[in-house]
């Protein structure tokens, strides 16, 4: 046997040595003051490592070709199955079927309006006023519900909140029935318990998704948002049409009910409370979050949030401002779509909530695909404030070149085609400043988006109004469709400038 270090002949290579097997260290010098020529040209003349053989490394077979990639794909796959069989997906999932049930709810009157304004004679500023009634509520409810979701946890204000809107919702029929502004009152009271929402589903995702996947659950809960549009809006004409104009009403907010009787007993506010979660899964959790347990009761939170700090900083500024013009647009696509291609087009109830009603599927599953994508660029190592920003300008600069486009449109299909294509990729944000609000400011991620929901809802109450005056005044919607598409393009830029995807000291002198 050749000892460890001698070159071997070139022209022999010893039975079974592995290609696998380095050359010792020693040999590796002695190739370099025999052959000076062996490390020109690239490396062309190195010789091949089957030339040297260590005692450290013994022969071995070959791995069979394709055994790495099957290793890979099953440890792929059990992952995928982890995922979807997981207890972080179930609260998801429940998470999706609440956001769900506050747009059904909140939508409803986007099509309810039409036969009312027939039936009462109402003009359309009226009717923007009516439908603006829900953001009254909605505007009051944000900051407090914040600060009660940052003290109490998401599991017990969410519980509360959807109770609280299903009961309004069910009891519009009744309150219809006596004065419209009784009717008025419980669309306000739907706004205030429906302010909550989405800073129950912040915290809740915050607590029960590491770091790396809170894009995606984002996306998972979202898309239960806008499937609540396509659901109000495809299942209400239908509904009405069969039981009146109030039986979407009484049907959505019983399924309130329902889901609060399901969420309460089967969903925990941690992790750590959860009975049933397994051992890998909560030590998963854990370790992927800095927020391991709540700090429910705790000096932190119950000290009143630091207000001035938190305006103080232009990070802060940049949520307030993107979620200001997520709203503006949302909120003016989701009242006025149905009587636009009704108004426009010339289309029937019916075929404007399906022109209406299309693009929100396309934001639930582009919002769910930005998630995906959004963590996996964050895996693979690209800055998390370029992550977001990167999201954050497809979700402003999309729609408002989409918007524009529409504005162009001959038809009703091309106009909804465009519509889908702002409304999709709308969701790009969720990805954006939806889940910025638990990175700048964990601690404070509830009152935070209180702060930045109360802009938005000013907003949305001066979009969806001024929609209607505008107009009764200029007699067509495709002016106010130019102005939308400039916000959305100034809102982008202002985003890119000033947005940070890493925490922010607002407790310090910072």
């Amino acid at each position: 046997m050749t000892p460890p270090g001698q070159l071997l002949p070139l022209s022999r290579l010893p039975p079974g040595l592995s290609s696998r097997c380095p050359p010792p260290a020693h040999a590796q010098a002695r190739v370099s003051l025999l052959h000076p020529w062996a490390h020109r040209l690239h490396g062309r003349f190195m010789p091949s490592p089957h030339l040297f053989r260590s005692p450290a490394c013994p022969p071995r077979a070959p791995t069979p070709p394709g055994l790495s990639a099957a290793a890979g794909g099953e440890a792929q796959a059990a992952a995928v199955a982890e995922f979807v069989t997981s207890e972080r997906v179930k609260v998801a999932a429940m998470l999706g079927l609440a956001l769900a049930l506050c747009n059904a709810d909140r939508v409803v009157m986007s099509v309810a309006i039409v036969p009312l304004s027939q039936a009462y004679g109402w003009t359309p500023s009226f009717a923007g006023v009516v439908q603006s009634s829900f953001l009254w509520g909605y505007l009051m409810s944000p900051i407090i519900g914040g600060a009660l979701v940052d003290y109490y946890g998401g599991k017990r204000v969410m519980a509360y909140g959807v109770a609280l809107w299903s009961l309004a919702t069910f009891l519009s029929p009744w309150a219809a029935g006596r004065s419209i502004w009784l009717f008025l009152f419980t669309r306000v009271l739907l706004g205030i318990a429906e302010g909550v929402a989405l800073p129950s589903m912040n915290n809740m995702v915050l607590r029960w998704f590491p770091r790396t996947e809170r894009s995606s659950a984002v996306g998972i809960a979202m898309a239960g948002f806008q499937l609540g549009n396509t659901i109000g809006l495809l299942l209400s004409p239908i509904i009405m049409s069969r039981t009146g104009i109030f039986g979407p009403f009484v049907i959505f907010g019983l399924f309130g009910f329902l889901w609060v009787l399901v969420w309460i007993p089967a969903i925990s506010g941690t992790p750590g409370e959860h009975a049933q979660i397994s051992a890998y899964e909560l030590k998963y959790i854990t370790k992927g979050q800095k927020l391991v347990k709540p700090q429910i009761g705790s000096e932190k939170t119950k000290k009143v949030p630091p207000f001035s700090k938190l305006l103080s900083k232009w990070p802060t500024w940049a949520l307030i401002c993107a979620n200001a013009m997520h709203s503006w647009g949302y909120f003016v696509i989701l009242s006025w779509m149905p009587v636009y291609f009704k108004t426009i087009y010339h289309v029937n109830l019916r075929e404007a909530a399906w022109f209406s009603a299309l693009p929100w599927v396309m934001m639930a599953v582009l919002g769910y695909v930005a998630g995906v994508v959004s963590d996996m660029l964050i895996r693979n190592g690209t800055d998390i404030t370029l992550t977001r920003k990167i999201m954050q300008s497809i979700g402003f600069l999309g729609p408002g070149i989409a918007l524009l486009c529409l504005n162009a449109a001959k038809s009703p299909i091309i106009a909804s085609a465009w519509l889908t294509v702002a409304v999709g990729l709308k969701s790009f944000g969720h990805s954006g400043f939806l889940v910025n609000l638990q990175e700048i400011a964990p601690q404070y991620a509830g009152v935070l988006h209180g702060m930045s929901n109360t802009a938005g809802t000013f907003a949305a109450i001066l979009g969806t109004i001024g929609a209607g005056f505008f107009v009764d005044r200029m007699g067509s919607f495709r002016g106010f469709l130019i102005l939308t598409s400039l916000l959305y393009f100034s809102s982008a830029l202002f985003w890119d400038i000033f947005a940070t995807g890493e925490r922010v000291d607002f407790d310090g002198t910072g």
